[in-house]
């Protein structure tokens, strides 16, 4: 799985940007307005983690400013009716720690109000994911909140299975009572039941 690229910066839209490699390759990532407001300007160096997502007919890589933004867009793409696209505009929206408390406080509003979200998935967002973001350290006397990480097997197995281009659904499926206890496990488990 493709996790950060680091290049030159060749080209920058409004939707995404060319990262050059120093292997001569070079990667277009779709990017949020959050992130393009920290890529510097073309000539210069930058560092974006990835998401690789493939499907029957592309392959599409998604750039992030912040670990902390990939991990909110993974998140969102595994609410039902949120595609990538649509994940992209609600990290639009504001910074990670923004959209995280706005979750956190049940502001169905926040997220109504980006293109492409009606009141049915802005409150399917909330009810799928406030469990999931937790409070995070005060810093500068604000607290904040942050993604809960684990070191769940099944958690793990379950990111694997999206790096591999199975739907968030797919791979719910999928791992929904498979037997293991590490993550290579429960991924062979899937692995095997998906080709039946």
């Amino acid at each position: 799985m493709i996790a950060l690229v680091s290049g030159e910066v060749v080209q920058r839209r409004g939707d995404h940007v060319v990262l050059l490699t120093s292997g001569g390759v070079g990667y277009r990532l779709a990017v949020s307005a959050e992130t393009l407001r920290h890529v510097p300007a073309v000539g210069k160096g930058a560092s974006l983690h990835a998401h690789l997502i493939v499907r029957d007919d592309a392959m599409a890589l998604y750039g992030f400013h912040a670990e902390e933004e990939r991990d909110l867009f993974l998140l969102l793409i595994g609410v039902q009716s949120v595609g990538p696209k649509v994940a992209l505009a609600v990290l639009s929206g504001g910074p990670p720690r923004e959209l995280l408390a706005a979750l956190a406080a049940g502001d169905a509003a926040r997220f109504q109000a980006v293109p492409g979200i009606g009141k049915r998935t802005a409150e399917r967002i909330i009810v799928e994911l406030r469990e999931k973001v937790g409070a995070a350290p005060a810093e500068d006397g604000w607290a904040g909140t942050d993604i809960t990480r684990s070191d769940d097997p099944r958690g793990i197995a379950r990111e694997g299975l999206l790096g591999l281009g199975f739907s968030p659904q797919e791979a719910d499926g999928l791992l929904d009572g498979a037997p293991g206890g590490t993550p290579e496990d429960l991924i062979a488990h899937a692995l095997r039941e998906s080709r039946r």
